[in-house]
């Protein structure tokens, strides 16, 4: 029996442009701690809108090829090789699902028990990764050491600790979604709102509006342009 033929698949958008940016990188010789261009002078030379160059960025950011900060633009880390960076990147998204999954599950828990078992440090840790956030946001800046600190926190203030070995276990999977999804417009102030209702929640020692306060906000942050199916 002739083997069936298997549909073409279409390169995204942004693979296409993180192929671009590699050969850009390849091409110049770039060492790391060089800049690339600023993003509207990229986005010209590629012919690309700014937010499909801004979601390659932020997906070579994620492997650690790139660093994107605020006032220093798209800094090199390390030398992309070959076509490591697509399969990274497909092998990225494939497993993105999985990490939300496994997020929702551990994270409404961990908040339920903080409301339960919180002391008045563990609130106090919990209200400083809050502060930071904000301060870092209104800076300029995505937000994501506060973001960090304060899963840390719930986590802490749980009192789990095998639920805690499971998280740390998936660090660096959420450390991707994080940068992911503060990455996009308007992400880090609505996850800041997200953050300061689960810890009022915390406060109150309200187990239930914890739990569905993580859950709303594991939800808003599980929203991220690489899981989406049109190409801007």
């Amino acid at each position: 029996m002739a083997e069936q033929i298997r549909p073409v698949t279409r390169p995204r958008l942004y693979e296409v442009i993180v192929e671009q940016l590699c050969k850009h990188i390849a091409d110049r010789e770039m060492n790391p701690g060089d800049r690339l261009p600023p993003e509207r002078e990229l986005a010209g030379h590629l012919g690309v809108s700014r937010a499909s160059l801004s979601q390659a960025l932020v997906a070579l950011e994620v492997q650690g090829i790139l660093s994107v900060r605020h006032g220093d633009g798209a800094v090199l880390v390390r030398r992309p090789v070959g076509d490591m960076a697509i399969r990274a990147l497909r092998e990225h998204a494939d497993r993105l699902p999985e990490v939300i999954e496994a997020r929702e599950a551990l994270e409404v828990k961990l908040a339920e028990l903080a409301a339960t078992r919180r002391s008045d440090d563990e609130m106090a840790a919990i209200d400083h990764a809050v502060s930071v956030m904000a301060t870092e946001i209104t800076d300029g800046d995505r937000g994501d050491s506060g973001d960090e600190l304060f899963h840390h926190a719930i986590t802490e203030a749980a009192h789990s600790p095998l639920l805690a070995r499971l998280m740390g276990e998936i660090a660096g999977l959420i450390r991707e979604t994080r940068i992911e999804s503060l990455s996009q417009s308007n992400r880090p102030q609505a996850s800041l709102e997200h953050h300061r209702r689960i810890a009022e929640a915390v406060r109150n020692q309200d187990p239930a509006e914890a739990g569905r306060a993580m859950a709303d906000h594991i939800r808003l942050v599980s929203d991220v342009a690489l899981l989406r199916s049109v190409d801007t």
